[in-house]
């Protein structure tokens, strides 16, 4: 967990810019991939838009982003080859059940980032985010979705669960690929 990671001039005009979205860029969060992809309200109720590099106002996020990748490959050598963001809206009551950021019988996904957006979260708006060791019932950590904090973990590693909001909750969550086990349909 980063507290803080980026300035109040790098976070503000970047949640700002996101909020204004054309609510039609926005679709219910959904499971699985490709013919699998099910919209399912019981296990996930966010609604998520995804961001491109032609979205000026989030270069500096794409910029920082690529050199995270960078220097995880130069140091860990786990040879990402491209990250894949969304902005995630979870409105009173949205929560995603305990799961893996990784899809059924595919190992591409291998880093996970998570930039919380909420100004002045407070103890009670709900919306944490809960980290599991594998078959563990009981989370190792609990990160509550404040502004300007990441969460960064390994993506088919730890399961993890979004608490249902009581607010509404942002956050930019990505993804770091490799460039195997991705479907060619």
């Amino acid at each position: 967990m980063l507290p803080d990671l980026f300035p109040l001039t790098v976070l503000t005009p970047l949640l700002d810019n996101l909020t204004q979205l054309d609510t039609s860029a926005f679709k219910p969060a959904a499971i699985g991939r490709h013919k699998t992809q099910q919209v399912i309200d019981t296990i996930r109720g966010d609604k998520i838009c995804w961001l491109n590099k032609s979205m000026s106002f989030a270069s500096t996020y794409f910029d920082w982003s690529e050199q995270l990748r960078q220097a995880v490959n130069r140091y860990f050598f786990l040879g990402l080859f491209d990250y894949e963001t969304m902005f995630a809206y979870y409105e009173p009551g949205a929560f995603y059940k305990r799961h893996v950021d990784a899809f059924k019988g595919q190992s591409n996904r291998k880093l996970t980032s998570i930039l919380y957006l909420n100004p002045n979260w407070q103890p009670g708006d709900g919306g944490e985010l809960l980290m599991y060791q594998a078959d563990e019932t009981t989370p190792f950590e609990t990160v509550e979705p404040r502004f300007g904090t990441m969460v960064i973990f390994l993506s088919e590693r730890f399961p993890h669960e979004v608490l249902p909001s009581h607010k509404d909750r942002y956050s930019l969550t990505g993804w770091y690929r490799i460039n195997e086990g991705i479907p060619l349909d």
